[in-house]
């Protein structure tokens, strides 16, 4: 798939997921890797961006498989902005849907 496209959607789908189910890195990567081929070195910097911004919020929790995880949360401005995103998304398919279909 084309870099471009990926690097494009992957902010909207790691709000997606996060906004279902507070995640690890690792975990994120393997969800969206299900779908679409993504680098983990893709996705952390953006996980800090995003906790940067203030969309996430990190908090470490025990792991019975190793030491202890950062899961990520979404905030309220997190969501807001997923929802934005969202919108955005929407309108952006439909037109490239009617130029290709």
């Amino acid at each position: 798939m084309n870099i471009q496209f990926k690097k494009g959607v992957l902010e909207l789908l790691v709000l997606v997921l996060i906004s279902r189910k507070d995640q690890y890195g690792y975990e994120l990567a393997q969800n969206i890797s299900g779908k679409i081929e993504v680098a983990e070195g893709t996705l952390y910097p953006l996980l800090r961006r995003l906790t940067k911004e203030d969309f996430l919020t990190a908090y470490l929790a025990e792991s019975s498989e190793g030491p202890p995880r950062k899961y990520y949360s979404l905030t309220p401005k997190g969501k807001e902005h997923m929802r934005t995103l969202i919108i955005e998304w929407r309108l952006f398919s439909k037109a490239v849907n009617y130029f290709v279909e």
